[in-house]
């Protein structure tokens, strides 16, 4: 009998200095997570739009357009409620209750094994119900 083999999650990574979004692009890749890219939280709400399969996001907090980061997993839970969402900043810490109880954060500069277990926990919290 054949195993069905299951897609790997979905991870949009949204920031706006192309070399750090490609670091943390490469960090998920290599962990076996598919990855899609925006420069910035309108280009990520245009991508969620046209998207069903992404399981996480992982925004910076500072970004240049209509909306920040914060703005954007806000915008992500009420449109989305399905998709984790784990913030990272290297000028500001978000303090406890600012964030939804299943979000994560991740100061700059992250170590990789940081960011990958903050993207497990948010996937599992989505997908536990939490």
């Amino acid at each position: 009998m054949q195993q069905i083999r299951q897609p790997p999650p979905v991870v949009l990574v949204v920031e706006d200095e192309p070399f750090v979004r490609m670091l943390g692009a490469d960090v998920l890749e290599d962990a076996g997570f598919a990855v899609i890219e925006a420069a910035n939280a309108d280009e990520a709400l245009r991508l969620l739009a046209l998207r069903s399969d992404v399981a996480a996001v992982f925004t910076d907090v500072e970004m240049p357009g209509s909306i920040d980061g914060v703005g954007l997993a806000s915008r992500i839970h009420d449109c989305w409620p399905e998709i984790g969402v784990v913030l990272t900043s290297g000028r500001c810490v978000l303090e406890a209750g600012v964030l939804p109880t299943r979000d994560r954060f991740v100061a700059k500069p992250y170590a990789p094994a940081g960011l990958l277990l903050a993207i497990e926990a948010v996937i599992a919290s989505v997908a536990g119900g939490d």
